[in-house]
């Protein structure tokens, strides 16, 4: 797909560093290519850190979308990953909670959950990614996946944790 340079800053960010760009599935490639990154931002600065890092990729998406998808003057391509990256931190950070760490078992859940909840888009994750318009609709749906995808994993790692 043709489209502005890949060495634009907008351009490495909305493409999670060229992790959209992969062939086939770029939303698992782009989740799959969040979670080193939210892994040693919750190692290093806790969930306090993650959840600004993901405040911060939030708000740094929405003008890395906008203009990405303004170049390519396509509604929402799907090379742009960089909401996947928002919303797989989000449940980074609640498997982090739920188990005091961010363990193996915590990250693959967070990882299957989160593209589970993305990609089946239950209500209102569907309506977001259907009716919210531009860059903030290509944010929104992510997150409140995340927040589906975060639930299911707090409450499946407390369950386990209590077992």
């Amino acid at each position: 797909m043709p489209g502005p340079s890949p060495w634009l800053p907008s351009s490495l960010l909305a493409t999670w560093f060229g992790a959209g760009l992969l062939p086939w599935a770029p939303g698992t490639w782009g989740s799959l290519a969040a979670l080193p990154f939210g892994w040693l931002l919750f190692w290093f600065s806790g969930p306090f850190g993650l959840l600004a890092a993901t405040v911060a990729v939030f708000l740094i998406g929405l003008w890395a979308a906008h203009g990405y998808e303004q170049a390519l003057a396509v509604k929402d391509p799907g090379v742009i990953v960089i909401d996947e990256v928002a919303g797989q931190w989000l449940t980074l950070l609640a498997a982090g909670l739920a188990a005091g760490s961010l363990k193996p078992l915590g990250v693959l859940l967070a990882f299957l959950l989160f593209r589970v909840f993305d990609v089946m888009k239950p209500w209102p994750v569907g309506w977001a990614d259907r009716h919210l318009k531009g860059a903030f609709g290509i944010m929104a749906d992510d997150i409140i996946a995340g927040l589906y995808a975060a639930a299911a994993v707090y409450a499946l790692l407390w369950l386990w944790e209590k077992a």
